[in-house]
Parts: structure tokens; sequence; C-alpha cells
């Protein structure tokens, strides 16, 4: 295993939950640099406990390669499927974001509000578990064929929500899908209180274009502030 991807998928994990976009549930993934029909994933655990001990390796088919036999996530086929469908993604992350849910439940989209979000495009994508398995599900994605059908929905975009459940979201680096993950639940928010004044003034197709690559080149920047913040606040956690 590389330290540096497992490292910073760590790190993703600490982050993702610091910054409230992951809590007891959610998990996020780096696919192999070495080998493209593998990703890492930690094992079935909470995100802000997750060491590089605690670090998986599970194929294209959802099947897990663990020395020591343990279980990974139950929902590893969001990853499994997303990877197999998208060449270009080398990190995915699922979210249970309390801000976004509202927007795969209701007729109002999301939509990027800000410079900081216009990676989310202007048609974000929803899935709707109940077109593929009927309307007596746990809403989770537990097989091949359900990953497959999320992977269709997000289909070239960068985030899917999912109906009920939460979203996915995902990107060409550890770096760029944690900043989507946390920048999806932040133009939720602004989203939301937008509405509440009024009529938003969304981005426009070739701003959502302009702002996210001028976004990609600065990762590092917050990528670094999100690192500090969550070492910062793990030293404040109890021990028992």
């Amino acid at each position: 295993m590389q330290t540096e991807v497992l490292t910073d998928l760590v790190l993703a994990n600490h982050i993702l939950f610091n910054e409230g976009v992951l809590d007891g549930f959610g998990h996020v993934s780096v696919r192999n640099p070495s080998n493209p029909g593998r990703f890492y994933i930690a094992r079935s655990i909470a995100p802000a406990t997750v060491s590089e001990d605690d670090i998986l390796e599970v194929d294209l088919d959802g099947l897990v390669h663990d020395e020591r036999n343990r279980r990974t996530y139950v929902e590893r086929f969001i990853h499994s499927e997303i990877y197999k469908a998208r060449p270009d993604v080398h990190c995915v992350v699922h979210s249970h974001s309390p801000t976004v849910i509202p927007f795969g439940v209701t007729g109002t989209r999301l939509r990027p509000v800000c410079h900081m979000s216009g990676f989310l495009g202007n048609k974000t994508p929803i899935y709707e578990i109940r077109d593929f398995i009927g309307e007596s599900s746990s809403l989770l994605v537990t097989s091949q064929k359900l990953g497959k059908a999320l992977a269709n929905t997000l289909g070239s975009k960068n985030v899917a929500l999912m109906r009920g459940h939460g979203s996915v979201a995902v990107g060409e680096s550890i770096k760029q899908a944690v900043y989507r993950a946390i920048y999806t639940e932040v133009n939720a928010r602004l989203q939301a209180q937008s509405l509440a004044l009024g009529e938003p003034i969304f981005l426009s197709d070739g701003e959502c274009d302009g702002t996210t690559e001028a976004m990609n080149d600065h990762l590092d920047r917050p990528w670094q502030l999100w690192v500090r913040r969550a070492k910062a606040s793990a030293l404040n956690l109890p021990t028992t």
C-alpha cells in the first residue's frame, strides 16, 4: 500500500467528519494508483476513528482482499461500480450530510449559487432506488445491480443525490473529492438560505465551467486548513 495515499485517505475520513459531512456513517475511498482495478476503503467503523491499520483493499466486483478477513461497509458497491464506470474517478465520497437531503426529496433541485460550488453544474441528478428495487428496501446500495444504477445516474457528473439517503461526490483526487463533498453541503445551506429570501440567481453553465477550473488550482489551500482543524479537534476527543 502506498503510504501517502493511505495517509491522505485517513485524513479525508477525519476531515469529512470534522466538517460535518460524515458522522458515525458514510465513507470515502481512493483508487489504488498501482492497480486501478482495486480501491482502498476503511473497514466498517466510524470515519473519525479510522487509522491506516483499518484500511482494506477491495476490487471492482466489491470483493474484499484482506488477510485478516475484516469487513468493510455494506455499501462498498457505491464505490466499486463508480470506479468501474468512471476511469477518470480516483476518489469517491458517500455521505448523508443533512442540508443536502431535502434537495433529493423535493422538487427543488440542487444548483450552484456560489463560485465555490460550480462543480455541481446545473443538473445535479437524483438516484431513485425505487426505480430499481421497488418500494420495499433499506435505501442502501448493497449490490452490484444497485451500485451500477447509481453509477449510471451519476453519469459524467461530479455529484449525485440519493433520494431519502444522501449523496455521492467524486473527484480525480482525494483532495478534489473531499472539497466537492464539503462544498456540496455548503451550497445546499446557502441555496436554502437564498430561497428563503427570494429567487436565487444560479451560476450559468459557463460560470460553472470557469469557477470549477479556477478552484481546481487551489485545492491545497482548504485541504491544509481542514487537516489542521481536524487534528486540533482530535486532540479534544475523549480517549474512551
